[in-house]
């Protein structure tokens, strides 16, 4: 234990600064009736029971119990608290018990649907559903806590990838199991019949603009100049023979003597 030294009043009167011995940290005394009790060295009156000495005045086992009801961790009571878990843990333990078997009696409900309870069960319909949508049903976290009204609100959480998601169910008892309604879009999700639909819609993807190569110019080449044309040479003929008459005559087939 640390040994505080008082060093003075805060500034509205009703509250002792203390100090540790270095000054390194400082604390805030309330001023009551056991305090009082015990400057004056009445042990009967600054006495207190077990229960009542592990907590601080300012939070007592009731109080810790109804934040823990209310949804608060063990760790969020301590730290506001400011005294160590192990101290909240012991009038935490029966209400988180509490909690978990709200949770559990949720999961046999009947989810809320747009023509009437389901048929299935609430942890039937999200074992589906996240099957589905290709994630791990056994993976998942329950939890429960009660509301001001004094209803059931319930947790569901699980991990997609990178991102950690929770959906939120009101859950009512009754007969048949009771019934539960979806409180956020997740847990509408959840419960859609429509088991084909992302949980997270992921915005289409604007398609790319590919540019198609433009066609080759095709550089048209100058004609030719047209080869000109074979002039088909004399053939020689073979020499006429001349007729008889010429023959006999003498005389050469054009008439020429």
């Amino acid at each position: 234990m640390r040994e505080l030294k008082v060093v003075g009043l805060d500034v509205d009167g009703k509250r002792i600064i203390c100090e540790t011995d270095d000054a390194s940290e400082k604390f805030i005394l309330r001023t009551d009736d056991r305090l009082r009790a015990a400057v004056r060295g009445d042990r009967s009156v600054a006495s207190q029971s077990q229960s009542d000495a592990e907590v601080p005045n300012v939070l007592r086992p009731k109080e810790i119990q109804a934040r823990i009801r209310a949804g608060a961790s063990v760790e969020q009571v301590a730290e506001s608290a400011g005294v160590d878990v192990t101290r909240v843990e012991r009038f935490a333990h029966p209400v988180l018990l509490e909690r978990s078997r709200a949770a559990e009696l949720a999961t046999a409900a009947h989810p809320v649907l747009a023509d009437g309870p389901a048929v299935l069960t609430l942890l039937e319909t999200v074992t589906s559903a996240l099957i589905a949508r290709g994630l791990d049903p056994d993976s998942v976290n329950w939890d429960a806590w009660r509301n001001e009204d004094g209803r059931w609100t319930v947790q569901l959480s699980w991990r997609a990838g990178h991102s950690d998601n929770t959906a939120h169910f009101r859950f009512t008892p009754g007969a048949h199991g009771g019934t539960v309604t979806a409180f956020d879009d997740a847990a509408c999700e959840l419960i859609d019949p429509d088991f084909a639909r992302p949980l997270r819609p992921v915005a289409p993807v604007a398609p790319l603009a590919i540019e198609e190569p433009e066609p080759p110019v095709q550089v048209e080449e100058a004609p030719e100049p047209p080869k000109p044309a074979r002039t088909p040479r004399a053939r020689k003929g073979k020499p006429p023979v001349p007729a008889w008459e010429d023959v006999l005559l003498g005389v050469r087939s054009s008439g020429q003597g």
